[in-house]
Parts: C-alpha cells; sequence; structure tokens
C-alpha cells in the first residue's frame, strides 16, 4: 500500500510538474508575442465620397500622395463594362453611367477636387494606363503598359510577357494636367538595353536628392532604369542581382528552383526609402530585391513564396515613423496586405480577405501612405476602386492573419 501511495504521489507530482511547465511556456509565448509590434489599421468604408456626374472608375492601377496630404488615383476608362456606360451612349440608354476621367484627386476628407486624363496634343496617351506618382515638386508620373493601339484600355494585367509593345512611354505632367513631358515612344522598344524607350513601364520613382526618376520597368522588360527627371536623359539601368538585364524567356515560376538569375515580368514598383536604398517588386518571383542607388545588390527576401499566377510582390510603401521600419506590400495574388520588417524583410503579419466589402479586396494593386500614417490601397480587374485604412497606432502581434479590418465598436 506505501508502494502505490508513493507511486501515485509521484504522478501527482509529475503531473503538477508538467502543468507549471506548460503554464511558463505559455506566459513565455504570450510575453514574446508582446514583443514583436506592428502597425495596426482599421478600414475607412466611408472614404472616399461618391463621384459625381454619374461617374465610374476601372481598374484602378495607381495611388500616390503629395505635399498636401492629397490623394492621387488613375483608372482605367476601357476596362469598364458596357453596362456600366448607359449614360454615355448616344442616345443615352440609362441615367447611369459613364466613365471618370483617368486621373482623380481627392482630400483627405474623400472629396473629389481635380479630375483630367487622356490623349491630347504633344503627347502619347498610353493604351492601358499603370502607375501614378506625385514627386517632390507636385508633378505627376503615368506609365502605361497597354499592347494594342491607343484608345484602348483592356486587362494587361495577366498578359506578361510576348505580344506587342503600344505603351513604351512615361508622362509627365503638372497637376491641372499640362503636360510637361514625355520618355519613350509607342512601339519603339528594342529591348531590357533600349536606352531610348521603355517598354510597358509599371511604375516610377522620383529621387529628390538627384533629381532623377527610377522607372519598374516593367511588363515587357526586365530592368529598372534610371534618367534625368527634368531632360529625361539616360543615367543607367540593371536587372536582378544588378546583373545587366535579359529578355531570355525563363519559363513559368517554380518555387522549388534556385532564385531567378533575371527579373520576371513584371518588374512592378521601384521605391526609395529615406535611407536610400531602393526595393523593388519582382512581382511573379514572388521577392523583394534592394540595391544602391547605383544598381549594386543588396539583399532580397521572398514574400508567400508558393504563390504562383500573377505572383505575391505588387506594390510597397514605407511606414510614416523617421526609420521607415516596416514595409506594407499590396499582394494582389493572394488578396491580402502584408506588414513586413524592412530591414529584415520579414513579414510580422498580414491583413484583408478576398471580397468586395470594405476591407476585402480584389486584386490589391497599388499601395501609398500619408504622414499620418494612413494607407490607402487601389484595386485592378473587377476591384475598382481605392479603400483607405485609418492608421490606429501600434499593438502587439498577435495573429499572423487579421483578417478584414473592420472598425472596432465604440460603446
Amino acid at each position: 500500500m506505501r508502494r502505490n501511495a508513493y507511486i501515485g504521489s509521484s504522478f501527482v507530482v509529475v503531473i503538477i510538474t508538467l502543468a507549471i511547465a506548460s503554464s511558463v511556456l505559455q506566459r513565455k509565448a504570450a510575453v514574446e508575442a508582446a514583443g514583436v509590434q506592428a502597425p495596426t489599421f482599421e478600414v475607412d468604408p466611408f472614404w472616399p465620397k461618391p463621384l459625381p456626374n454619374h461617374w465610374l472608375i476601372g481598374m484602378t492601377i495607381g495611388v500616390s500622395v503629395d505635399a498636401q496630404e492629397h490623394v492621387w488615383i488613375v483608372h482605367r476608362q476601357g476596362s469598364l463594362e458596357p453596362g456600366e456606360l448607359h449614360a454615355s451612349s448616344n442616345p443615352p440608354i440609362a441615367q447611369c453611367c459613364s466613365a471618370a476621367p483617368p486621373v482623380l484627386e481627392f482630400d483627405q476628407a474623400g472629396n473629389l477636387l481635380r479630375h483630367w486624363g487622356g490623349p491630347g496634343q504633344g503627347y502619347d496617351w498610353p493604351n492601358s494606363n499603370h502607375g501614378i506618382t506625385i514627386d517632390y515638386k507636385g508633378n505627376v508620373w503615368i506609365g502605361g503598359n497597354g499592347r494594342g493601339p491607343q484608345g484602348g484600355g483592356g486587362d494587361n494585367e495577366g498578359q506578361v510577357g510576348g505580344g506587342r509593345f503600344y505603351d513604351n512611354m512615361v508622362l509627365k505632367f503638372t497637376q491641372d494636367g499640362k503636360f510637361l513631358m514625355q520618355i519613350g515612344k509607342p512601339n519603339q522598344s528594342k529591348g531590357s538595353n533600349d536606352v531610348e524607350n521603355l517598354r510597358l513601364p509599371a511604375k516610377t520613382f522620383i529621387d529628390k536628392d538627384a533629381n532623377e526618376v527610377y522607372v519598374a520597368d516593367g511588363y515587357g522588360n526586365h530592368r529598372v532604369i534610371v534618367y534625368d527627371a527634368d531632360t529625361g536623359k539616360y543615367k543607367r539601368h540593371w536587372g536582378a542581382y544588378g546583373h545587366k538585364p535579359e529578355d531570355t524567356d525563363l519559363g513559368k515560376y517554380d518555387p522549388d528552383a534556385p532564385p531567378a538569375q533575371q527579373f520576371r515580368n513584371p518588374v512592378h514598383c521601384a521605391e526609395i526609402a529615406n535611407d536610400g536604398l531602393l526595393y523593388v517588386c519582382d512581382r511573379v518571383n514572388d521577392r523583394i530585391q534592394v540595391f544602391h542607388k547605383d544598381g549594386t545588390f543588396v539583399k532580397e527576401g521572398f514574400v508567400e513564396k508558393r504563390t504562383l499566377g500573377s505572383g505575391s510582390a505588387w506594390d510597397i510603401a514605407f511606414s510614416k515613423d523617421p526609420k521607415q521600419t516596416y514595409i506594407y506590400l499590396a499582394d494582389g495574388e493572394n488578396d491580402r496586405i502584408h506588414i513586413l520588417l524592412r530591414d529584415t524583410l520579414e513579414v510580422l503579419t498580414t491583413f484583408g480577405e478576398g471580397g468586395r466589402q470594405p476591407g476585402e479586396f480584389y486584386g490589391p494593386h497599388s499601395i501609398a501612405t500619408d504622414s499620418k500614417g494612413n494607407i490607402y490601397v487601389t484595386e485592378t480587374y473587377r476591384g475598382q476602386r481605392v479603400q483607405k485604412f485609418i492608421y490606429k497606432g501600434m499593438a502587439p502581434v498577435t495573429k499572423k492573419d487579421q483578417g478584414v479590418l473592420w472598425p472596432r465598436k465604440v460603446s
């Protein structure tokens, strides 16, 4: 009986010890989780305000915030369905609707301030608008990834490689839509080492320090290329890892193969941080590559590496703290926004879900931040909108996937 009691007591001691150990581990995990913090957001379901004139926006494929905290977007008029254009038929079929002008400017409250864009004298308006950037002087830059004759504007997001290359240019305007400069000419591209023309450029970034424009070039080429932002004079260009770019067909992306030594189409973004590092979205390769401004390769990071199709690395924006600690990455294939540590390119947490309600996404394409830390996300395909996510401060990371960031209830 004593022996049985001893054995029973031993079991009790073991169980208590395991319970204490489990509790300690749980507390440790909670403490460690609380030590990892990230910016938090809520969707603003009332931004922007409804457009006037029965206007609708199509695939919304660019967003930028200017020095006055105004939010600019560019969309594709030609991507609207016939049933969305009944008011603009001749004669009108119904009261609704018609295409809004391609370039729209909103204030912080979501009011429409300015609108313009489209073909005009002295420049070649893109067949398929792509990307918008407001530079430090207030100028507006627009690219394009259209392949057909001017006047179209269909869905080119899935067309990567092969075919025609009409949009071989970027355009520069004033904020009132006055034409200033064009780099490149339609149908003139000779490939990734042609310094006179682009080939379906996706996005631009203007470096204030050197007054240079960096072009993510793009849907047809496999490079970053740099020009003088005032004269359009060529400066330099490079491909993945700083190599001379090539136009060899790399075949389909294989997440189990060694990393590709060249960019795949599209090279979708090129953004410079305050410390001078350039971050490039190699979309279909599911990675971000980092360079010095002279094209020297620094490092790379993969995000959702097993994403196939149109890839995970669509566009980035930096957090607004002085060190720009975080990167916000728009992932249009997985319909998410990832929050990364900028120095390590590690994904801390993710928000969003596929869908059409506020806070959900269908093809999140472009992303930008304002000085308050708020995020603006545009959607391509049938998403056809821009959403605002309000910065709510820092908080511990408790979930890798936060889901839809609906506004919290206030009691």
